[in-house]
């Protein structure tokens, strides 16, 4: 398995600057760099590019209504040139909370949306005029004044495509479409009926194999001394996973919560919910089982993880993206050392 992590460059960003170049030294494979409601990550991409010298650097994730398709494509073939070939573009939905309540654009047909702005893209680095006629984009705008243009840059590298996807449909078309299938919320042991069966739909549908897709998936990493301490850390994440189930997104769309309703939780999921919905944040937390928090984390003494990223590689992980556990960078950055090293014994 490769490694991997994702990094929001706000706040000390020196720090966060200081983490990801200390991570490439311990030998990280990649970095994302997310965007949410936090800093852009272009600018952060860029600055890290310059900083670091082997080290993949991915969005993690561009958000759709965020830019247009061209602009998307524009960004990542600039940072791909920059970084000599050392960018991967990973797109995503979001979810109406920040589309709609952020950005102020409407989170309306993001299948149709996703699919369209792929296909522009590749469109843009192949070098033609760009001409669209979808759905959701129509390039050039009809009506207009504006002809067909194509871009005076042109893509020095091949430019993987990466899609954050939850939903069946969003997954299938992941199977169909890209490169590599960015995951959250996964449990390795529900993941052939929640995840697998909807991507490899899409796969057979493009006559392709599984090895085609690298399946990126993500979770916290931390190493307890003993029981008693583990205890304490999964005490101490139950209400975190509580804001995934009924924080994230909005009252209606809450994809997080709809993959571990999969996944076997849906009582749970949706009483959690309900709880977070009406401002009762400690009863929501208190309903999340240690179950939940072990079977979507790398959370355990250093065998329990040693032998849980066993069970992820046999579940057709390919890239591990871990969140370090730590109070401050040097405390992060020594987890990950331990987390890739464990990563490195595993074929």
């Amino acid at each position: 398995m490769r490694t991997a992590t994702t990094v929001e460059v706000s706040g000390d960003w020196h720090a966060q600057t200081g983490f990801v170049v200390e991570a490439e030294k311990l030998g990280l494979d990649v970095c994302f760099v997310a965007e949410a409601w936090g800093s852009d990550a272009p600018s952060a991409l860029g600055y890290l590019a310059a900083r670091t010298e082997r080290l993949v650097l991915g969005s993690g994730i561009f958000q759709l209504g965020t830019r247009t398709p061209v602009v998307m494509a524009q960004t990542a073939i600039t940072l791909s040139n920059l970084s000599d070939g050392r960018f991967l573009l990973g797109l995503g939905a979001s979810g109406p909370q920040v589309v709609e309540g952020l950005h102020g654009v409407p989170f309306a047909k993001p299948l149709t949306r996703m699919r369209e702005t792929v296909e522009i893209i590749r469109q843009v680095f192949g070098g033609d005029k760009i001409a669209y006629a979808g759905e959701a984009f129509r390039i050039p705008l009809p009506g207009g004044g504006g002809k067909p243009m194509r871009l005076s840059t042109r893509p020095a590298y091949d430019i993987p495509v990466y899609l954050a996807a939850l939903s069946p449909a969003m997954l299938r078309l992941t199977g169909r479409i890209a490169d590599g299938w960015l995951g959250t919320s996964f449990v390795p042991e529900g993941a052939a009926d929640a995840y697998f069966k909807h991507i490899d739909d899409g796969i057979a549908d493009s006559g392709r194999t599984r090895a085609d897709l690298d399946i990126c998936q993500g979770a916290e990493v931390a190493f307890a001394p003993d029981e008693e301490a583990l205890r304490a850390m999964v005490a101490g994440r139950r209400k975190e996973l509580a804001f995934s189930l009924g924080g994230m997104g909005s009252a209606t769309t809450n994809f997080y919560n709809q993959a571990y309703s999969r996944q076997g939780w849906a009582d749970v999921a949706a009483e959690v919910k309900q709880r977070w919905q009406a401002g009762d944040r400690d009863g929501a937390a208190e309903l999340v089982t240690d179950e939940m928090v072990l079977g979507t984390t790398l959370i355990g003494t250093e065998q329990m993880v040693r032998d849980r990223l066993r069970v992820w590689r046999a579940a057709g992980v390919d890239t591990v993206r871990l969140y370090p556990a730590g109070q401050t960078p040097g405390e992060r950055l020594d987890t990950l050392a331990r987390a890739i090293e464990m990563v490195k014994e595993i074929p």
